[in-house]
């Protein structure tokens, strides 16, 4: 494939590319690895996140161009599981990034798919063509999860306390991403935040919402709990708008690494508001394509 939609493919993977760096990069983030420490966890580091990043780098343009032929999901699923290989090779069989393969590839595919049609990037078609094309496959590979042994630490938390699994989200098009983080970043900007308090902002409408089964599976439901209960006050407070939310933010991560709570699944979530974000700056149509703008400054 080249032309046109070639270059849209590997202009859609930079931006993916961007919006992992984005999320890595993004500090005060509670729990989460940063390059400031690591957060809640010993057995990586930031340097673990860029290893499995450059990994991935040729994966986003692949799932571009299989979304833009309509290939089945089984094909994507098949690019999203060797991308995953090449993750674990890259960062010693460590999970840095296997969410954001999933949710991540799947809204790089549905973007192939909008050029196919000649639909411009919206949010709204985003959605729309993700359930059309692949929103039938994603319903029963969710119900088939719920009815099988669960084989990650995920499924079993999902399983346990009825909690929604990111196959979930995605078989409802990702009502999290769309309906919360997305506009939490959008909001935080158009009042004048810069980028880094946007993504925190983001990252906490995140937390306060999703049920992040990395949080259940370190803390149990009562982990989960505090998580959310935690995200609530500070935006309650005023969120990233308080003059001190940097030090308010660093004294929330200092109490999740005390009780070893990371919310991964919301810094997948994040990866995708800032990729959505980053294509929506962009202006993309199956008809003219602009350069992107960088995302990190």
């Amino acid at each position: 494939m080249s032309g046109p939609v070639s270059t849209a493919a590997q202009k859609f993977g930079l931006a993916a590319v961007r919006a992992l760096y984005a999320e890595v990069a993004l500090e005060p983030k509670p729990g989460l690895v940063s390059f400031r420490d690591c957060g809640s966890h010993t057995d990586m580091t930031a340097q673990t996140f860029m290893r499995s990043l450059f990994a991935l780098r040729g994966y986003f343009p692949h799932m571009v161009r299989a979304g833009h032929t309509g290939a089945p999901f089984a094909a994507l699923e098949g690019l999203g599981k060797n991308a995953e290989a090449r993750m674990l090779t890259a960062t010693g069989g460590i999970n840095t990034h296997r969410g954001a393969i999933f949710g991540l590839g799947l809204l790089c595919a549905s973007a192939g798919r909008l050029l196919a049609q000649g639909l411009p990037f919206t949010p709204q078609h985003l959605r729309a063509i993700l359930l059309s094309t692949w929103g039938e496959a994603l319903a029963q590979r969710a119900r088939a999860a719920r009815l099988s042994a669960p084989v990650s630490n995920g499924q079993r938390a999902v399983r346990r306390f009825g909690l929604r699994s990111a196959g979930d989200e995605a078989a409802q098009a990702f009502p999290v991403l769309f309906d919360v983080t997305l506009p939490a970043l959008q909001a935080a900007l158009r009042v004048g935040a810069g980028e880094r308090a946007a993504r925190v902002q983001a990252l906490f409408a995140t937390m306060a919402a999703l049920d992040d089964t990395n949080c259940v599976h370190r803390g149990g439901m009562d982990g989960l709990r505090f998580v959310q209960a935690s995200a609530r006050q500070f935006l309650q407070a005023g969120g990233v708008l308080q003059a001190d939310w940097v030090p308010q933010a660093r004294a929330m991560h200092s109490a999740f690494v005390a009780r070893r709570l990371s919310p991964g699944g919301s810094a997948d979530v994040l990866v995708s508001a800032c990729w959505v974000r980053l294509t929506l700056q962009s202006q993309m149509s199956a008809g003219s394509m602009q350069s992107l703008p960088e995302l990190v400054a």
